[in-house]
């Protein structure tokens, strides 16, 4: 692991290891794959999907530009498995049908928003209880809850808008049933559930290891000015 240090400018010039570069590499061949079949799309004529691809493509720089907004610099592996998502859900889910090909596929992509959601809802509460200048020391517990609940009341937002969509537009994103929308609702939540529990995990045992602790750690080593209470 890189050596860690509270001088901001220091923190940039982290060198990325080799898995850094990896996840790196397939975050950018996924892109260029999305950017080749916007290309081809258009050359066909094929106008709403060469829109559709080209704001898909967009998203998948939302990390980086959140990252840059909130100066603090993204985890490779945050970055891929953001775009991992984006272009399983709208590349291979909408444009090539896999929702309907795949009766499980739906259940996969929730259980991993639940999961995505779950990291951003721990990381946020996590860097606020660790920051000096606010006097809030939240109990492991807690900290877990917020996780789960973030992540569960997002999962929940998108199955209005959902609705929203199907009842002003005729569309069918729920395919008409309660059934589904409870379906991806639990399925939310068992995502959320895995984290919030790591994550309680990481803040009593931090010498436990997974997936989840490696992340936090590769996270605070490259924003350390956000944690002036790790000391090491």
């Amino acid at each position: 692991m890189p050596e860690r240090t509270d001088n901001p400018k220091a923190n940039s010039d982290i060198p990325d290891t080799l898995a850094d570069r990896i996840d790196r590499a397939i975050s950018m061949a996924l892109k260029i794959i999305l950017a080749i079949g916007a290309v081809l799309e258009a050359i066909q004529g094929n106008w709403l999907n060469t829109i559709a691809v080209t704001g898909i493509i967009i998203l998948t720089f939302f990390p980086l530009l959140v990252g840059y907004r909130l100066h603090v610099r993204i985890p490779p592996e945050f970055e891929l498995l953001a775009v991992i998502f984006v272009y399983a859900s709208l590349v291979l889910g909408e444009v090539y049908g896999f929702y309907t090909k795949y009766w499980w596929w739906d259940i996969l992509l929730h259980t991993g928003s639940g999961l995505i959601l779950g990291i951003f809802g721990f990381l946020l509460v996590y860097v606020i209880n660790e920051h000096d200048d606010l006097e809030m020391h939240m109990k492991p517990s807690f900290v877990g809850l917020f996780a789960f609940m973030f992540a569960l009341g997002m999962g929940t937002l998108w199955e209005i808008i959902e609705f929203t969509l199907d009842q002003s537009f005729g569309m069918n994103t729920q395919v008409n049933s309660l059934v589904d929308t409870m379906s991806d609702l639990i399925v939310d939540g068992i995502g959320a559930l895995i984290i919030s529990v790591l994550g309680y995990n990481y803040l009593r045992t931090p010498q436990t290891d997974s997936f989840l602790e490696r992340w936090i750690q590769h996270f605070i080593v490259l924003n350390r000015r956000y944690f002036p209470r790790r000391k090491n």
